[in-house]
């Protein structure tokens, strides 16, 4: 199995890359899963002894739901976490990042237009996932794919990631 982890900073659209691939990519080969679909509550491993294995356990349940498709999977996964700290699962082969990384005023404009319920009530909340957007901006030459979609269509952007995709499948 292959698994493109699409990630970035919370607000540079990994939900919505998620349903729109999902329209996208051949639901018998890709399973499309973001996880917060999942079912797993942070806050019930935040402060706890099990805090470390929650992104495991997502990723785990997550393969679990792909069922021998390819992952498409939508996550702030950050991937010095993922190769350091992470139990992958085996039925990983090859993991491939694709990092969404729009500018610091869009994550900002984003997460400041998002319901109170989600939890981003003031800029000492946003601020951490801005610093996280820069840092992938930083290291954009790391990854298998960098997109800054701070001004792009959202159907451009899952344009470019069924074509990264299908260049990898090749």
């Amino acid at each position: 199995m292959k698994m493109y982890a699409i990630t970035g900073a919370c607000g540079s659209g990994k939900s919505t890359m998620r349903d729109a691939l999902a329209g996208l990519l051949d639901e018998t080969r890709y399973a499309c899963i973001d996880t917060d679909e999942l079912g797993l509550n942070w806050w019930d491993y935040a402060g706890t002894e099990r805090e470390p294995e929650y992104k495991s356990d997502c990723l785990k349940e997550a393969v679990r739901r792909a069922a021998g498709r390819d992952l498409v999977f939508s996550s702030c996964l950050n991937p010095q976490d993922y190769i350091a700290g992470m139990k992958i699962p085996e039925e990983i082969d090859a993991t491939f990042f694709i990092v969404l990384n729009p500018s610091d005023d869009t994550i900002w404009e984003r997460l400041r237009a998002r319901p109170a319920e989600r939890l981003f009530t003031s800029d000492d909340i946003i601020r951490p996932h801005v610093e996280y957007n820069a840092w992938f901006r930083r290291n954009r030459g790391k990854f298998q794919l960098h997109i800054d979609n701070s001004d792009m269509p959202e159907a451009e952007t899952a344009r470019m990631i069924e074509e990264f995709i299908k260049r990898v499948e090749k």
